[in-house]
């Protein structure tokens, strides 16, 4: 399988690299951000091969790109329809943080917003699992899908707990309508720290291809996740994963895709590869400006758009 080269990537950030637009998210807002414009770019292939460019040694909190892995492990734990129950599919076609439920279930929307997230985080564990086990069990499962222990940012983790009334609120609504498991407070600061995960773009490449390999490690063929987990939580990524700003991403670059507000943004592209880009500075919808821009530059320069025609690619490359 032919992979974007190193050259492709740096002539990707090189147009992009001027382009500060944008603010740091709010959830920073007594940070001293170590590097605001930092740019990197990584694509991992189904064999774990990894070419960056940029910033791609400097690590990142992952924020809401955990979710589709913590939901896809909700899934395989609990199974789809324990899952369907507690947590739609449908795009809300609101911010990422809005306090709304489905009327009559309670339900969030999706697992791509928060509602939905920390249902999914509360779903991870076994019966009668604390907090500690349900985080531990999503740290292990990071830590194997990178190869190495990863670690809570704990700057990120402390902010995240100061200003979790937003969240906190959401939980006891969900726990008001006997869709969360556990005690509201003690999900909402797992779920903080599970957001306080950090990795580097080369690292969530590597993620994202997981999702593109059906769920097994692309560099040990090990299972990581089940592969029906896999295609349901890369379809609500597909649909929901850009928040209000998904039908436009859907219709001008075509991939599965998850953004955090750190400034991290990862891609599927089924069976190939996957893709991440980091920039601190967001968009209105809460998407890194710049990494967002170049994931829709090479989508359109390697005709990635999951709707695209493969006939002649590999000519026309």
């Amino acid at each position: 399988m032919t992979t974007p080269t190193v050259d492709l990537l740096h002539e990707i950030l090189d147009e992009i690299r001027d382009d500060r637009s944008g603010e740091l998210g709010a959830h920073l807002a007594d940070y001293d951000h170590p590097k605001p414009d930092a740019l990197a770019i990584a694509v991992c292939d189904l064999d774990g091969n990894v070419v960056s460019a940029g910033d791609d040694d400097r690590r990142f909190d992952l924020q809401s790109a955990s979710k589709p892995f913590v939901y896809a492990l909700a899934l395989g734990r609990q199974g789809v329809a324990e899952v369907r129950k507690r947590i739609g599919v449908e795009p809300s076609g609101e911010a990422y943080n809005e306090i709304s439920l489905e009327a009559g279930t309670g339900r969030p929307a999706n697992a791509m917003i928060n509602a939905g997230a920390l249902v999914a985080h509360s779903l991870v564990g076994d019966e009668g699992d604390d907090e500690t086990a349900r985080f531990e069990r999503i740290r292990e499962l990071f830590g194997a899908l990178v190869g190495r222990e990863v670690e809570v940012d704990e700057d990120i983790a402390g902010i995240e707990s100061r200003l979790a009334h937003r969240n906190l609120a959401i939980a006891h609504l969900l726990a008001e309508e006997k869709v969360l498991i556990g005690e509201p407070h003690d999900v909402v600061e797992g779920y903080g720290r599970q957001c306080a995960l950090a990795v580097d773009v080369r690292e969530l490449a590597m993620m994202a291809t997981v999702f593109a390999n059906g769920g097994r490690h692309p560099s040990t063929g090990e299972r990581m996740l089940d592969q029906q987990a896999v295609r349901y939580a890369t379809s609500v990524m597909f649909t929901c994963g850009m928040y209000d700003d998904a039908g436009d991403w859907v219709y001008e670059v075509g991939l599965p895709a998850k953004s955090g507000v750190s400034g991290c943004l990862m891609a599927v592209v089924p069976g190939r590869y996957g893709i991440a880009a980091y920039s601190p500075r967001l968009d209105e919808h809460g998407n890194s400006v710049r990494a967002s821009r170049a994931i829709a530059a090479l989508s359109a320069a390697w005709r990635l758009h999951v709707l695209d025609s493969k006939v002649g690619l590999a000519e026309s490359h």
